[in-house]
């Protein structure tokens, strides 16, 4: 057997690669994990959790202005952009440490710098130019931020940069239909900025549920934000009052700020795979099997650096499921079908199993769709007329769930359960006979009855 430095060499400390690494480490295994940048990974510095905190702050501006009508007295109300940022950096700063500290307290040695392959078992640190060997190497560098080519691209900031700003614009053109596009108008618009939504489709987040997508249109529109379809941007150009961008059919829109949020690739360039031998596909994602194994039998790799499952949760399993197979030699494959999610519009969507288009293709006329919209209880004093739309999708006799779907405040929360209950295989009758918690949401959901027939719908 060859005298490696390492057992296992993880390259990235997001959540993927601090768990994988924590995990191997508590089993004696020599265990090193590079990052160039903050422990944490996309999730913690950059991502999930910073931007949570923002929807917070967004929140609370609607709830400041609701509070009058439950009796509150609202005296003069401003928002500071600077206290919001600073706090939610020092609460990034002390995450990261935390993801630090779980390495090092389980004996990991921790590279705060570039790693990238000289060979297959061999990774080159670039800071220091020091070169490690290792038995087992896990990729886990996530993705980043990807925007158009276009002419004065250089103007416009990508969602690594939205945390950080200087100052608050007065106007914000967000570019983009996906998640991060619909959830950062709506925190930007919630802040007191006009924001305009521009997308290249017609309808916003691709690859949801058709009504899931048809609601958040309302959504955006509730929230003040102006949103666009079909058109996509050539150019940004600045002038002495911010920017001007203009589009494919000839209109143009100034603006302060140009976020583009048009998605994420994997970030494998200049990691050297190629020195490896491992396998990339077009979009630059490590082509990996069912147990996160790459072309290169010592090679791994979990997370959104695959481009399966792009979510934070999903790295976490996906790596505890890589210690069990490569190190343990527990042949595990994380599961990777009915997984929850939340987009974290205003208010939020939460989803988890078949669209009902995907379900009409799989199981065509034996779905049975069940749809509720009403106006929840808090806004009927407040005055808001912000709707909750909630739809269950059910296949076969027994009508086993395979789909649910919400817009509302806390639908992020309930799909976490709900999750579970699809999970599981449960039918509408197991809804149907359990008690409904009232007067709450959710209570809905054990109540739907049959979407009306003559409700016309687009499916996709």
């Amino acid at each position: 057997m060859a005298d490696y430095d390492f057992d296992l060499f993880v390259i990235g400390a997001g959540s993927g690669g601090v768990r994988a690494g924590r995990l191997a480490a508590q089993l004696g295994k020599r265990v090193a994990v590079a990052e160039e940048s903050l422990p944490g990974g996309t999730c913690v510095v950059r991502g999930c959790v910073p931007k949570k905190f923002l929807v917070y702050g967004a929140d609370y501006g609607a709830s400041i202005r609701e509070a009058a009508q439950y009796g509150w007295t609202v005296g003069d109300v401003s928002f500071d952009w600077p206290t919001l940022r600073d706090a939610i950096q020092k609460e990034v700063m002390r995450l990261s440490g935390i993801y630090s500290t779980i390495l090092e307290k389980n004996g990991a040695t921790l590279y705060r710098e570039r790693a990238e392959f000289v060979d297959d078992h061999t990774v080159r640190l670039t800071t220091s130019g020091k070169t490690v060997t290792a038995e087992t190497i896990l990729v886990a560098v996530g993705g980043r931020p990807w925007a158009p080519n276009i002419q004065g691209a250089e103007h416009a900031i990508v969602s690594d940069d939205a945390f950080t700003l200087e100052r608050l614009p007065e106007r914000a053109l967000i570019i983009g239909g996906g998640y991060i596009a619909c959830e950062f108008a709506g925190i930007y618009a919630g802040l007191g900025v006009k924001t305009t939504q521009v997308y290249r489709g017609g309808r916003l987040l691709n690859g949801f549920d058709s009504e899931i997508r048809d609601e958040v249109g309302e959504v955006q529109a509730h929230n003040n934000i102006d949103v666009k379809f079909n058109i996509s941007p050539t150019e940004i150009k600045k002038t002495s009052g911010g920017y001007i961008v203009t589009f494919d059919d000839g209109c143009k829109i100034g603006t302060d700020l140009v976020f583009m949020a048009t998605g994420r690739k994997p970030n494998t360039e200049t990691l050297g795979l190629e020195n490896a031998g491992v396998d990339i596909d077009a979009s630059g994602a490590i082509i990996v099997d069912e147990y996160s194994q790459s072309s290169v039998k010592n090679i791994y790799a979990v997370g959104d650096v695959t481009n399966r499952v792009n979510l934070t949760p999903v790295a976490i399993r996906e790596a505890a499921a890589f210690v069990e197979t490569a190190l343990k030699g527990k042949k595990d494959a994380y599961d990777h079908s009915n997984i929850a999610s939340a987009v974290f519009t205003r208010p939020p969507v939460g989803t988890v199993g078949l669209t009902e288009g995907e379900a009409r293709r799989e199981f065509g006329d034996k779905v049975t769709v069940y749809t509720t919209k009403f106006r929840p209880m808090k806004n009927t004093l407040s005055g808001d007329p912000q709707r909750v739309f909630m739809k269950l999708i059910t296949e076969g006799r027994k009508e086993r769930v395979i789909g649910i779907h919400i817009v509302g405040d806390d639908s992020g929360e309930m799909i976490q359960a709900l999750g579970i209950c699809v999970k599981a295989g449960l039918t509408k009758k197991d809804f149907d006979t359990t008690c409904a918690v009232h007067p709450t949401i959710a209570e809905e959901i054990v109540t739907l009855k049959p979407r009306e027939i003559n409700k016309t719908t687009v499916v996709t």
